[in-house]
């Protein structure tokens, strides 16, 4: 063999070496990495099972179509769930449970304030667990000792309690009673309405699981309440209405959001509550990552829900798990420090979907930079975690006993 065919068998050789060593380098990289876990913490004893159902298929959606992109570092995600009940020490267990046992990287839930709260003391911001709540709405999470661990894909309620109010309001009342659950979420609430309320009001508080409200129902209405307003969950809330009624102590109500229930409607009867009027959260209108999103749930699941904070989940779902594929790592700081990086500006504006959500995987993958907009809202988090814009919507009960959209209300 001559010396220069020899020296091109090397080269040829050498390269080939080099081939196989970047090949072999890049399935072991593959190989090497976790797949990201994450958690699904929501209460699935309490209330109606539509409630449950319908954010829990939100969040299969979400890794149905993050695994269809590809999944998170070329990995499928991994999924766990978790009951909180209404106990928030069962709770605190169930968070510790999922990071201690489950051993997932980061968590959507948990959806009641009275949980989260304690959840992001003692769990999520001592383990540096990411944590993006879909529908906890209280205030006082904005100040919670959380280590910067728990995001919200819904806004506070310092937005919805000046509409609730404005809404009570041009109903035409200048005095009302106001019953509310004696927690995070009931004080938040109540008392955002009553710094926007500009008449008289009578406010009392109930405890979770009473059954019976005819004493708090007449305190509430002896200064000659025109109307009561509901900040009660699903069951209280029913009771409240029906005892109001049947003791002919109020004939007009508005709602909180957590009363968005149509079991409240249909057990009570289109004809006693239509007209009633609510709020609680509502998408961008003309979104067309909301669309893209209906378009995908619909063929799914066969229709669209009408409860509140499905499209919350979702959301908090896929900003996770952009989050990790942008970090590169299932660590907690590393997720969590890109939570807003990919949740705003600058970046290509991807949106929700089976196609946005590969796309954005893909940029992510190869070191661009995305703008995730919500199929609920845009996810530009301030620095407690907080979205810095979004929407309140107006609901109402009709009476084919339905729960009818009536207005959106952007907050900024």
């Amino acid at each position: 063999m001559s010396r220069k065919c020899f020296s091109i068998w090397n080269v040829a050789f050498v390269l080939s070496i080099l081939c196989i060593a970047i090949t072999a380098s890049c399935r072991d990289d593959s190989a090497s990495k976790t797949p990201l876990k994450i958690g699904l913490l929501m209460n699935f004893s309490s209330g109606s099972s539509e409630v449950y159902r319908d954010r829990q298929r939100a969040f299969d959606l979400a890794i149905k179509h993050i695994n269809e992109g590809g999944g998170v570092f070329g990995l499928p995600v991994q999924v766990a769930v978790g009951d909180t009940t209404a106990d928030p020490e069962v709770a605190v267990e169930e968070a510790r449970r999922m990071v201690e046992t489950e051993r997932v990287h980061a968590i959507v839930g948990p959806n009641a304030s009275a949980n989260a709260l304690p959840i992001a003391e003692r769990v999520i911001g001592p383990s540096g667990i990411p944590t993006v709540s879909f529908s906890a709405t209280s205030p006082k999470l904005t100040t919670v000792a959380d280590s910067d661990f728990l995001f919200r894909t819904v806004l506070s309620d310092r937005a919805q309690g000046p509409i609730l109010a404005r809404v009570t309001r041009e109903r035409g009342f200048g005095n009302v009673g106001v019953i509310y659950v004696n927690d995070a979420w009931g004080q938040g609430l109540s008392s955002a309405f009553e710094a926007a309320w500009e008449g008289r009001i009578k406010s009392v508080p109930i405890e979770r699981g009473q059954t019976t409200f005819v004493p708090e129902l007449r305190e509430s209405a002896a200064e000659g309440a025109q109307a009561l307003v509901v900040i009660a969950f699903e069951t209280e809330a029913g009771i409240l209405v029906r005892e109001a009624l049947d003791n002919e102590i109020y004939d007009q109500f508005t709602f909180g959001d957590a009363a968005k229930r149509l079991s409240i409607v249909q057990q009570v009867g289109g004809s006693r509550l239509a007209g009633m009027q609510g709020t609680g959260p509502a998408t961008a209108p003309g979104s067309s990552s909301s669309s893209a999103w209906e378009t995908a749930y619909v063929a799914e699941y066969g229709e669209l829900p009408v409860l509140a904070y499905v499209k919350e989940t979702y959301d908090a779902t896929i900003a996770l798990a952009l989050a990790a594929q942008a970090a590169g790592s299932v660590e907690g700081d590393a997720i969590r420090d890109n939570l807003r990086a990919v949740g705003g500006a600058p970046g290509e504006v991807v949106i929700a979907g089976s196609e946005g959500v590969a796309r954005a995987l893909n940029i992510l993958e190869d070191k661009g930079e995305v703008d995730y907009q919500g199929a609920a809202a845009t996810l530009d988090w301030d620095d407690n975690g907080d979205l810095r814009r979004g929407y309140v919507g107006v609901w109402r009960f009709t009476e084919d006993e339905r729960i009818e959209e009536i207005d959106t209300e952007p907050f900024e």
